[in-house]
């Protein structure tokens, strides 16, 4: 042990899980000189105190009645040896893990300024209940990171959090001496998130240890004592704004008017939810408008910051930016106007052109971007703003399900001509045949009604005895479970004739793929022959419905060498996992959107330096 600790479990009743938890905490711990338990008990009434009475290997305090959560907490905190550390644990918790008191403590001890550490706690049922916690100033109520998504692995790294929840908060002694104990002037609830936050005015950080999972019943004392939540959670909930409101509301030191859409599964509104949500999380004051129409219309996939976002007053004297397509940018109407966006050819429209000259500056997410804007007539500051990937979802630690023992090729994309789609299939067909052991999994979306997605297929008369094709059309997979997808697949390909961005192809390898993708476009910021296989393409009048793209040119993908290139990767399994490797540490070092949202304020706060 890094450190000797006492771990403090409060009970009331509920003996059932007192007993659950206090036997996973013995048999998955280190209990002994150098970890002590105490167990404090607040007036149970159902067997709980006679079964606690008779174990020797905690100490046990009796209150006679109860005495709160924070109250009775900090009788345990004392009761704690000198120089101890101290966790806090609930009694509807079970320990599944060996060696999680030393990874919490690892993660605790990793850095001299961190102070509390907490972990992931998970859910019976599969769902993940916590990573970490945070209060939003407009709301001041609480929100558990991650909460109700399927656990498949997800937040498995240690992260510096805003806060974590009581049910297990390991606590170091410089913290304790420093700050002192829980706040008493809460009953229950609220007193974890204060106390990361008295600590964090003190210089210590809190951090969620993402190797660490426990399995949390949650709010069992409530619900087995009957006890009135709600008064008791309301009263603990106006404590914290008397003490906090002001304090939270005053972290925002700079805002900016964003026009988008957030709500549909389009690039523009995921990754602007993605950019959305980090910029709050820096402390950027977002205000939010829907581009197309009014808010209400745009609340399909609504997140309860975005929502905060959109209700709050559209400032006009805050710089704004419009992430849309440039025809849009007329929405800008600030006294600072930035215009964000991209497209996927070599050029762009004149009425783009235009709009872009009315903007004070535009961003585009690629270098490939700014050079077709420039070269299209752009003579407004051009400045590269990259998207990025959530390292939280994507990462080669997420869980797969795979559905076959076969080598599994995996392309997501929105079915049409610049996807390429027939071009991939011919390759795939050319490179394998049916005794190969392979399959090709097509994750595809399909808007235009007008389009027959099988007949289309069919229409490409494929070898009947060819390799396997599966086809999920239309299947909407939840956000946080793409990852699992692609670690579920061998690697990734995409015939593609132009991206503006790229974004499958980067979460693909930040997962660990080797990725396998045209050689033209704006992805190419990311993917190289280093971390990737390109593929040679031919340019091309683009011939899309799409009526930005007419008189512009795109990529053709070499069938021939799409179909080398998968070939190669399917005969040489462990080059491929070592260029899988390589490009899980490039996107994950260089393509977060926590580093494109860093670029983004500090380019805000320039502009508002400018205008102070």
């Amino acid at each position: 042990m890094r450190a000797e600790v006492s771990i403090v479990v409060l009970t009331w009743n509920a003996l059932e899980y007192t007993r659950a938890c206090l036997e996973s905490l013995n048999a998955r711990t280190p209990v002994g000189e150098d970890v002590h338990v105490i167990v404090v008990d607040n007036g149970s009434t159902d067997g709980t105190l006679p079964y606690l009475r008779g174990l020797g290997w905690i100490a046990l305090l009796e209150n006679g009645r109860n005495l709160g959560y924070a109250r009775a907490s900090n009788i345990g905190i004392r009761a704690a040896a000198g120089g101890h550390d101290v966790l806090l644990l609930n009694n509807d918790v079970l320990i599944p893990q060996d060696g999680w008191l030393e990874a919490l403590q690892e993660a605790a001890y990793s850095a001299d300024d961190i102070g509390i550490a907490g972990c992931r706690l998970s859910m019976p049922d599969g769902r993940l209940l916590h990573a970490g916690a945070h209060i939003p100033p407009d709301s001041l109520r609480g929100e558990q990171i991650g909460s109700f998504e399927k656990d498949v692995n997800q937040y498995s790294d240690t992260r510096d959090v805003p806060s974590v929840v009581g049910a297990c908060m390991y606590l170091k002694r410089a913290v304790l001496d420093t700050v002192g104990l829980l706040d008493e002037d809460y009953f229950s609830y609220y007193e974890d998130t204060d106390y990361c936050l008295r600590a964090a005015e003190r210089g210590f950080r809190t951090v969620c240890a993402g190797m660490v999972t426990l399995l949390h019943h949650e709010n069992v004392s409530t619900r087995v004592n009957r006890a009135d939540f709600s008064s008791v959670f309301a009263a603990s909930r106006r404590t914290f704004r008397r003490k906090w409101a002001g304090k939270l509301r005053r972290r925002d030191r700079v805002g900016l008017l964003w026009h988008s859409e957030v709500g549909s599964p389009s690039g523009y509104a995921v990754s602007s939810r993605e950019l959305l949500l980090q910029l709050d999380e820096l402390g950027v004051d977002i205000r939010l408008a829907y581009i197309y129409g009014t808010d209400w219309m745009d609340v399909g996939r609504d997140d309860y910051r975005l929502s905060a976002m959109r209700q709050r007053p559209k400032d006009l004297r805050l710089p704004q930016v419009v992430y849309a397509p440039a025809e849009l940018f007329s929405k800008n109407s600030g006294r600072y106007r930035i215009g964000y966006t991209m497209l996927e050819v070599d050029g762009i429209p004149p009425e783009w052109v235009r709009m872009c000259n009315q903007m004070d500056e535009v961003w585009v997410p690629t270098t490939f971007n700014a050079e077709t804007f420039r070269a299209g007539g752009v003579t407004s500051p051009l400045r590269v703003m990259p998207l990025g990937v959530n390292p939280d979802y994507f990462n080669p630690r997420i869980q797969g399900f795979r559905a076959s023992p076969r080598f599994t090729f995996v392309s997501v994309f929105e079915w049409g001509e610049r996807k390429a789609p027939e071009v991939l299939l011919k390759a795939y067909t050319r490179a394998f045949t049916a005794t190969d052991q392979v399959v090709l999994l097509l994750k595809v979306h399909n808007r235009d009604p007008g389009v027959d997605v099988d007949a289309q297929i069919a229409s490409l008369h494929l070898p009947e005895s060819g390799p396997p094709v599966v086809l999920l059309k239309n299947h909407d997979l939840p956000a946080h479970q793409m990852g699992s997808l692609y670690r579920s697949a061998d690697c990734f390909v995409l015939a593609t004739r132009g991206e503006g961005w790229g974004m499958p192809i980067l979460e693909a390898m930040a997962c660990g793929l080797p990725a396998i993708a045209t050689g033209w476009g704006g992805h190419m910021d990311f993917l190289s022959a280093e971390n990737g296989y390109p593929v040679g393409y031919t340019l091309v009048p683009a011939v899309a419905k799409c009526p930005y793209y007419r008189g512009f040119c795109w990529a053709d993908p070499d069938v021939g060498h799409l179909a080398d290139r998968m070939r190669f990767v399917y005969e040489n399994p462990d080059e491929a996992r070592a260029v899988g490797t390589r490009a899980s540490e490039d996107a994950l070092g260089q393509w977060t959107w926590r580093q494109a949202a860093l670029r983004i304020r500090q380019r805000v706060e320039e502009i508002h330096q400018a205008f102070a």
